[in-house]
């Protein structure tokens, strides 16, 4: 049995579309792995807050000086750092907001970039040579993005922000094993959307 963990970073609630892709995944699944469990973790709507002088002065707490009074500052991020190690599939549901991600889905990040517990040094001191601390893990960005033309090779590519970023960051905390499934068109909208939903609803469904 595994754990599954649902990001959602969208802003938008019903209208949103990568809630929707975050939705027809978890429908799919259920269907597929009826033993897994599900935990839903909202950052867009239920904003994470950002890292301040308090974090920083907690964070970097060496884990055998840690106190009750020297973690205050980091007590959402270690309540998230546990959740994201206590799970082992991670689907992260986002729009592509400015050729980037969402500044709440950036918060969540800076709060789980956490050094010596989902990355450390290989030497323990600063050596330039990152090692992931999520072991075991796998993830699937879904995402949606006005436009198209952002993948791998194609004529925006390097305008892709969102998804490249995501595979970045989780790449250096650990998860190798990412997918990525990305509704495109939606700025146009009409059959040119609908044909792109029918598209990327049928590659979710054939997810295993």
């Amino acid at each position: 049995m595994s754990k599954v963990l649902i990001i959602n970073a969208s802003v938008r609630s019903k209208r949103s579309h990568s809630r929707k892709l975050t939705e027809l995944f978890v429908e799919n699944w259920k269907a597929k792995h009826p033993n897994d469990s599900f935990t839903h973790r909202e950052v867009g709507l239920n904003a994470i807050p950002p890292v301040d002088e308090a974090w920083i002065a907690s964070a970097f707490v060496k884990p055998e000086e840690r106190t009750a009074a020297n973690q205050k500052g980091v007590e959402l991020s270690n309540e998230l750092v546990k959740e994201l190690k206590a799970h082992d599939i991670y689907v992260i549901g986002t729009p592509m907001y400015n050729w980037s991600i969402p500044s709440s889905l950036k918060a969540y990040l800076d709060q789980i970039m956490r050094i010596n517990e989902t990355w450390k040094f290989r030497s323990g001191k600063p050596d330039g040579d990152y090692v992931g601390l999520l072991e075991n893990k796998k993830l699937f960005i879904l995402s949606s993005r006005g436009d198209t033309g952002y993948g791998e090779n194609e004529p925006n590519e390097h305008m892709n922000f969102q998804t490249t970023y995501l595979k970045f960051i989780f790449g250096m905390m650990g998860v190798k094993d990412v997918t990525i499934i990305s509704l495109d068109n939606e700025e146009f909208g009409g059959e040119v959307f609908e044909r792109s939903k029918a598209v990327i609803y049928e590659k979710l469904s054939l997810i295993e």
